[in-house]
């Protein structure tokens, strides 16, 4: 990835970078998936690497050296990278569901996060493919460009990926309303109130075709992995667009 394709930058408990036009690999899970214990060691390191962060970019701002930059380019590299790590410690657990909640095993459930994944395909992204398990959601889609009138209302650097006279639907939008509709939909059918889905999702930008490849068949393949299923065709809360 080159210094020019980190053009959209926003915060939440992790840094997140999303690359014009790009697709993305976005895992989300329940409220309470993962124990107290690895967010506590997950918080601890995330601080570090925020407090490296915040020195890093004052020095970016105090000088445009190239120097500097590749600096800076390699620090978000080190993030990536610390990210993945994190993700793949996360799904073991995720995939384990020794504790924590497991709302989505129920179909009415399970069925509207689909339905609602659905739903925005062709009006906030395009979607490739996803995967609801128990306790998370894996899905791939990529930001569709917004219309004029949108890009009056967000109308912001931070949280909005744009091209040279294109502005694309900001991840953080799209998973905001995402997650927001489908908990109060869930929260409803199971009768309960209260956090249904954890705060931080996990998003990763899809460099080229081979990697595309590489990821859809993990996402499909994630309930043949746990045991669930001999194919990921038997699965019913998996989608994929294209025939692989």
């Amino acid at each position: 990835m080159s210094q020019n394709e980190f053009k959209s930058f926003y915060r939440r408990n992790l840094p997140h970078i999303q690359t014009p036009g790009a697709t993305l690999f976005v895992t989300f899970q329940l409220a309470g998936s993962i124990p107290q214990h690895i967010l506590a060691q997950w918080k601890t390191e995330k601080s570090q690497f925020d407090k490296e962060e915040a020195k890093l970019l004052k020095l970016q701002n105090d000088s445009d050296s190239t120097s500097t930059q590749h600096r800076h380019f390699q620090e978000n590299n080190k993030h990536l990278e610390w990210r993945r790590q994190w993700f793949r410690k996360f799904e073991r657990t995720l995939d384990s569901a020794e504790s924590g909640p497991v709302w989505l095993k129920d179909n009415r459930v399970a069925k509207a996060v689909a339905d609602s994944l659905h739903y925005r395909d062709g009006k906030v992204y395009h979607l490739d493919a996803y995967c609801i398990m128990s306790n998370h959601v894996h899905v791939v889609f990529a930001p569709l460009a917004m219309q004029s009138t949108e890009t009056d209302v967000i109308n912001s650097a931070e949280n909005t990926a744009q091209t040279e006279d294109l502005c694309y639907k900001p991840l953080s939008s799209i998973m905001q309303s995402l997650k927001g509709y489908t908990a109060h939909k869930a929260n409803h059918l199971l009768g309960r109130s209260g956090k249904f889905w954890q705060r931080e999702s996990y998003d990763h930008v899809i460099r080229d075709p081979n990697e595309w490849r590489r990821i859809i068949n993990y996402v499909l393949n994630n309930p043949v992995k746990a045991g669930l299923v001999d194919t990921w065709e038997k699965w019913q809360w998996s989608y994929c667009r294209l025939e692989l």
